[in-house]
């Protein structure tokens, strides 16, 4: 199913026309032209060709592209087509895991991103590539990725997921009673990451990222890959779950550029993934949240995701380390609610608008130094966030909407108010 998807020309289009990752692909080879004069390529899962192409302009000896796929002969007839590159270029059909190259390669390039980075598993067959063909002073392009996470808070989202399972709430459906199935169908929407493209304004915390060097890794290490939530809440808020966008290097001998998937930055066909937990987390500015991002692979070339969120205690109490609240949430990354064509409704009510003074969301998506890949943001850099809705438009909007919001979501609900003048917190009802 995986190669069959990857062989019609119209998922081949869909990528190419993502005008943000071929143009970023494209300037990374051109402006690092002395990578790739003179020196033998392979390109890892080559699709249609266009990055064979490409190293081929740039004055590549040489360029393998390496097709699974139908899509190989697509890529015959493209190549072709460009006989004055295409001598330069040998297009074969195989996996990397399977085939033979007749000689080693200066420079490994290839598109291994899925939603999340990782969704798909094609970074596995790009390490296995880097250690079978990959000559030991050799380049990758892409050299390093980031996946970046920071919490959210939206009520929109929250109250569309949880109402999509008002449909199992009929008693008498054609003579049939549906509430039997009603919460399995109420926790299987939540097990469905959201893909979309969200406001940065929603986050509710600076993001932090973890980093994937595609130079060093072993495959192993993609099986299975855990990593420690840490996030200092920068408003008084409901947190939702946890939002997830990614970027990677191209660490060129003359550019460094970054192709990135960022909230806020040109949108592109991998959009950003967001994790909705179906209990929130109620959060005061200046507040721990901690948890942990668990994803194990399985066979579907996807991932299992593991979410866990807590609250500890804040301020004085802080020493104690206590939790307060936490929410878990399993999600399947092969099925995800594509939620891309619906509209994105994030007007600031006026009362919040005189109660706040908000800034946008710094998200890094700029060049940065390789040595700097590593390092975290602070973790408390006196960012203040935009401030988020509360139950109560939640409520108004689902009314214009024709919604129906479940009993509990209508629970006492409290939201952060500030003093302008001390700029402190308190919660009233």
């Amino acid at each position: 199913m995986y190669f069959h998807y990857y062989g019609q020309l119209l998922h081949q289009q869909n990528m190419l026309q993502d005008y943000v990752r071929t143009g970023t692909y494209y300037a990374a080879v051109m402006e690092n032209r002395d990578d790739f004069s003179g020196r033998v390529v392979v390109d890892v899962g080559a699709g249609s060709g266009i990055l064979s192409l490409f190293a081929a302009q740039a004055g590549a000896k040489h360029v393998y592209a390496v097709e699974a796929s139908e899509m190989a002969e697509h890529a015959r007839k493209l190549i072709a087509g460009n006989s004055y590159l295409g001598e330069r270029i040998t297009v074969i059909k195989g996996k990397v895991e399977e085939i033979e190259l007749p000689e080693k390669a200066d420079i490994l390039i290839s598109e291994p991103m899925g939603t999340l980075l990782v969704n798909e598993r094609m970074l596995e067959s790009y390490v296995i590539a880097r250690d079978r063909f990959l000559a030991a002073e050799g380049k990758m392009f892409p050299a390093a990725g980031r996946i970046h996470m920071a919490p959210f808070s939206d009520e929109y989202l929250f109250v569309e997921i949880a109402n999509k399972a008002l449909f199992w709430q009929q008693g008498s459906y054609y003579g049939v009673n549906l509430t039997p199935l009603y919460e399995s169908a109420f926790q299987g929407n939540y097990s469905q990451p959201v893909v979309d493209a969200f406001d940065p304004r929603l986050l509710v915390a600076s993001p932090m990222f973890h980093v994937i060097d595609f130079t060093k890794v072993k495959e192993e290490d993609l099986y299975e890959i855990d990593i420690p939530l840490k996030f200092i809440a920068a408003v008084g808020t409901r947190v939702h779950g946890l939002a997830c966008w990614f970027d990677v290097l191209f660490n060129g001998s003359t550019v460094q550029r970054w192709l990135t998937t960022a909230p806020g930055a040109p949108t592109t066909h991998w959009y950003q993934l967001r994790c909705v937990l179906s209990q929130p987390l109620y959060v005061m500015a200046g507040q721990d949240i901690t948890g942990q991002l668990h994803m194990i692979a399985h066979n579907a070339q996807s991932y299992t995701i593991h979410l866990t969120l807590s609250t500890k205690m804040w301020g004085a109490a802080a020493e104690q380390g206590r939790i307060l609240q936490t929410s878990s949430g399993k999600f399947d990354l092969k099925e995800p609610y594509y939620r891309m064509s619906q509209s994105q409704p994030y007007t600031v009510s006026q009362d919040q608008h005189q109660s706040f003074q908000p800034q946008d969301v710094n998200i890094p998506i700029q060049d940065i130094e390789e040595s700097e890949i590593l390092e975290q943001p602070p973790q408390n850099s006196g960012l203040k966030m935009r401030p988020r809705f509360g139950m109560e438009h939640c409520i108004s909007i689902s009314q214009t909407v024709g919604l129906k919001i479940r009993p509990e979501f209508r629970t006492h609900w409290n939201r952060a108010r500030v003093d302008p003048n001390s700029n402190q917190y308190d919660w009233t009802s």
